[in-house]
């Protein structure tokens, strides 16, 4: 089963379970069935019906809506809720459930439409009772909606007496005021509508007229919502006759049905995946303590026959773990086309809302990227494709004008790279233009006027905070507006952005990302007199340097690395620390943005599970989180991803020089 269709699958068991929750509890009340769970079985079929449409399960779909019509007849009282209906749709409920399984093979399902529509037909009569003796006037009537009439008279058929209770609030905090007496309102009865009224109603308020339907005594309701109620109806105890059962038709259509689910799926709480990870953690350092404790055995008794026992044992530990940890980090994963749906989403609307017709390309959706990375990440993705339509593609006339189709076109694709997942979004619009961003970084004091960077560092001002070539603001902003939200969020899960752009012809936003931040590998290293913890995510070498081969442009310290300048830090100087001779430059980054870490020492490689460092340390720059190692010591993890950020905007605000 593909992964697309076993996610249908699994949301659609779950509304079918849902729905059968409701039934159950109808059943039971039948004298006096809830309205809310008639409303939330409705909502079941309706969201079923939904989901069925978006995944192209066409019969499925029509299926569903056929019985979501059933229920809104039952809502709205045209129909009877009564034995035979919760036997009819506890029927349908188990076809429902076997065709999920296997959509594709139930092309034709008009046996089963036709006997849903047959079933309602013949319980139109039963469902029209007459309303009783008893009448409400036309205007209370009048603003009542269908449903709210249907439960009105349905109340009073069942001798309930019908309030009215008026009350007035100030506009400030009419919300929770309201939201408030609502729910003391419920405890009494059905609370059948809640209408705002402008009668006698002094300024900076807001009045509302709500209808209960209760059997309690007016003066107790009274005491407990300290507001005075207004009889609109004299309710009776006479209580309501049963309806003949309604006699049920044999099935069109013979079905087997099982309780077996068809998906193997079990949806668990990420939360709870965090946490087996932190005991994963714990047993990491305990097999770093086994593996000391080996080591101190040696140099004390030598290898012996219990040393090499425990040397296996330890061997064995470290596999199983090693296969645990790869087995909880799968179970996080997810298909990068979750994302990209609601995305097409996105596109779309917008699409319709700014005139210009795209056509959307995927490619790479079932790549896999951590559950809680692509969460943190979709913000940013949506923002570079509403940014496209706004400010990259053009208009129907301009893009004719070009020689371009009239329809442009976006395509989103994601594909593996190492330990990364790069996800491209491309639109064939009209590029960035760089002078244009010239021009408006000189205006903001960005850069100076005799400033001459290059065209990748001009691109790269889209990401300051606030930065826009797009004159008016509109909902749907400019190419520079929610830039910098893309950068902050990538950044925060160790993620970088890269734009490529010709004018004219296209723009394309690469988006790198780590596969996974739950178990990482890192290097412990020295910084001064302190030991830190370095993701090797994005580390790409590790080169061994003396003092005489570091040169400096424009103040800056530069290594020469194959030819090519590579920006160097010191950590000594940024974390303020006592330097012990410098003399390894981990070399880290994606593409261009590449920088030199220059580092004191390199102790040894280790798996690492990064903590917060909490409210109380949260804002300290540098540093992504803590981690556990060794004897149980905590390290801090660094940040190199802002720390790249970081130094490129101040060696921009000097002069520009290569990153």
């Amino acid at each position: 089963m593909s992964s697309k269709k076993e996610e249908f699958v699994s949301e659609a068991e779950e509304i079918l379970n849902s729905a059968q929750e409701f039934l159950l509890n109808l059943q039971e009340n039948l004298e006096d069935p809830p309205p809310d769970d008639i409303n939330a079985l409705f909502r079941c079929f309706h969201t079923l019906k939904g989901i069925s449409g978006l995944f192209g399960y066409d019969s499925l779909q029509k299926l569903s809506h056929t019985l979501e019509n059933i229920l809104d007849d039952i809502r709205l009282g045209k129909q009877p809720l009564n034995e035979a209906t919760i036997a009819f749709l506890f029927k349908y409920g188990d076809i429902l459930r076997k065709m999920i399984s296997n959509p594709e093979k139930y092309e034709d399902i008009s046996d089963m439409l036709e006997e849903i529509e047959e079933f309602r037909k013949g319980s139109e009569d039963a469902g029209t009772a007459a309303p009783g003796e008893e009448t409400i006037s036309d205007e209370i009537l009048r603003v009542l909606s269908e449903y709210e009439e249907h439960r009105l008279r349905e109340n009073i058929k069942k001798g309930k007496t019908i309030f009215s209770i008026k009350t007035t609030y100030p506009l400030a905090d009419f919300d929770t005021e309201l939201r408030s007496l609502t729910e003391r309102i419920k405890k009494f009865g059905e609370l059948i509508s809640t209408l705002p009224t402008s009668e006698d109603i002094p300024e900076g308020h807001i009045g509302f007229n709500l209808l209960l339907a209760t059997s309690r005594p007016q003066n107790e309701i009274e005491k407990e919502i300290n507001t005075p109620l207004s009889v609109i109806h004299k309710g009776h105890r006479e209580a309501s006759r049963k309806k003949p059962a309604q006699p049920q038709k044999p099935a069109t259509q013979a079905m087997e049905t099982s309780l077996r689910s068809a998906t193997t799926t079990v949806r668990v709480d990420i939360e709870k995946i965090d946490s087996i990870l932190s005991s994963l953690g714990e047993l990491s350092l305990i097999k770093g303590a086994i593996n000391r404790i080996e080591s101190e055995l040696i140099d004390y008794f030598g290898h012996s026959s219990l040393i090499f026992d425990i040397h296996r044992i330890n061997q064995t530990l470290s596999r199983r773990l090693l296969e645990l940890q790869s087995l909880v980090l799968e179970i996080r994963m997810v298909p990068i086309g979750q994302i990209f749906s609601r995305l097409g989403q996105i596109i779309r609307r917008y699409s319709r809302e700014t005139d210009k017709p795209v056509q959307i390309h995927v490619y790479g959706e079932e790549t896999e990227i951590d559950k809680f990375i692509a969460e943190e990440v979709v913000d940013a993705l949506m923002h570079i494709v509403r940014n496209s339509i706004d400010h990259g593609i053009e208009s129907r006339q301009e893009r004719l004008n070009a020689g371009k189709p009239e329809v442009a076109s976006i395509t989103l694709k994601a594909y593996q790279k190492g330990n990364h997942v790069i996800i491209e979004i491309t639109d064939d619009g009209k590029g960035i233009d760089t002078e244009r961003i010239r021009k408006k970084a000189i205006e903001k004091g960005l850069i100076s006027e005799d400033a001459r960077p290059d065209r990748s560092e001009l691109i790269d001002l889209i990401f300051q905070p606030g930065f826009s070539t797009k004159d008016s603001v509109s909902e749907i902003s400019g190419r520079g507006v929610g830039m910098d939200v893309v950068r902050d969020r990538l950044s925060s899960v160790g993620g970088f952005v890269e734009v490529r752009t010709e004018p004219g012809k296209f723009t394309t936003f690469f988006l790198t990302l780590p596969i996974t931040l739950a178990i990482i590998k890192a290097l412990i290293i020295k910084v001064g007199e302190y030991t830190m913890a370095l993701p090797m995510t994005s580390i790409s070498e590790i080169v061994l340097i003396d003092r005489d081969s570091v040169q400096s442009i424009e103040g800056n310290p530069v290594y020469n690395l194959r030819d090519e300048p590579l920006p160097l830090i010191n950590l000594n100087r940024y974390f303020e620390t006592s330097s012990k001779g410098s003399s390894y430059v981990v070399v880290a980054g994606i593409g261009s943005k590449r920088i030199g870490l220059v580092i004191d020492d390199i102790l040894r490689s280790e798996d690492i599970v990064i903590k917060s460092l909490g409210s109380y340390l949260e804002g300290i720059k540098g540093f992504a989180g803590a981690a556990e190692i060794g004897k149980h010591d905590v390290v801090l993890v660094i940040d190199i991803e802002s720390i790249i950020e970081e130094t490129m905007r101040k060696q921009t605000r000097i002069g520009y020089t290569n990153v």
